[in-house]
């Protein structure tokens, strides 16, 4: 029998409604140095000294991904997952990578498996070029199960006003994709209903992208970057567009690696449910102008392009 992530314990629907109750309260503490509040990869903020500098922060966390570290006793991956999912929304702003804090919570604090996630958090910051500069540990027996946890990070970037993306998207510009490393660190909610939790699949972590796009990014070849995180390509590649601009992607432009397609025959799962729930081997969507695309990596795949918008945000289907 099929099943969908709200039956999986995640309801996307309650999710959208507490943003939308969020907003008015957010914007209600807003000053003029506000660039990008909620809503966004990441915020943006105007040094008050130097307006035309802006710092870039987002926040995150690891999610029920955990649960499958735990079940493997493997924790020493799950930090890069942590700092993973930071780093890369920074990257859709442009930003350049400065620090970053982590906050564990903790049942029992047991010294060998938080050396085991601090490994990790370093490992990705490392990768990202985010300076651990601190964090917070808490011990809260009674709010967590025994031997449970939970994980979450903070990063902070900087970008000029002039090379803060998204930016000079038009219609006419191609959608390329950069694969994922597989499931990264969403929808594990329902991963954990479907395929067994100590498959090593489920535990490889999160891409980081800095090192592939930075040279990019300094060479101003992008105009927008899409992080594929909850909500899959079908709401996040939106996320970069102007509103009267829509997203087409052709879904043969790719194969599914492997454990997506085990996803939706173990689970029965409707490809709407797919498109939201996963990334479907793209972890990272580059919006470029087509005579940009020989500067690409050789990774880089070519989903479709970007189109004036009609009806809805992200259309699926072949390219004209």
């Amino acid at each position: 029998m099929p099943i969908d992530y709200t039956q999986a314990g995640v309801d996307i629907a309650a999710g959208e409604e507490t943003v939308h109750r969020l907003l008015p309260l957010a914007e209600s503490t807003y000053d003029q140095n506000v660039r990008a509040g909620v809503g966004g990869f990441a915020a943006a903020y105007a040094l008050p000294q130097d307006p035309d500098r802006l710092l870039v922060s987002a926040t995150d966390g690891v999610g029920t991904k955990l649960l499958v570290a735990l079940a493997q006793h493997k924790l020493d991956t799950i930090g890069i997952d942590l700092v993973a999912m930071i780093a890369n929304d920074l990257l859709t702003t442009g930003a350049a990578p400065l620090f970053f804090l982590d906050y564990l919570a903790v049942d029992t604090l047991r010294p060998d498996d938080a050396a085991q996630i601090l490994a990790g958090i370093v490992a990705g910051c490392r990768q990202a070029k985010l300076a651990l500069i601190g964090g917070e540990t808490a011990e809260m027996p009674g709010i967590y199960p025994a031997n449970h946890f939970d994980l979450a990070g903070f990063g902070v970037g900087q970008v000029t006003a002039a090379d803060r993306l998204p930016a000079h998207i038009t219609a006419g510009d191609v959608l390329v994709g950069l694969p994922s490393s597989g499931l990264h660190s969403n929808g594990f909610s329902l991963v954990r209903r479907l395929l067994p939790v100590t498959d090593p699949a489920l535990l490889v972590p999160t891409r980081i992208y800095e090192p592939i796009v930075r040279p990019l990014l300094d060479r101003h070849v992008l105009h927008g970057l899409a992080h594929i995180t909850g909500g899959g390509l079908a709401d996040n590649v939106p996320r970069m567009l102007p509103q009267d601009l829509a997203a087409r992607i052709d879904p043969a432009a790719w194969q599914w690696p492997a454990v997506f397609t085990r996803l939706q025959a173990a689970g029965d799962l409707s490809l709407a449910t797919m498109r939201q729930t996963f990334n479907l081997g793209i972890g990272m969507v580059l919006a470029v102008a087509p005579d940009q695309l020989a500067a690409l990596p050789a990774e880089a795949i070519r989903l479709g392009r970007v189109v004036p918008r009609t009806q809805d945000a992200l259309e699926w289907g072949p390219l004209a």
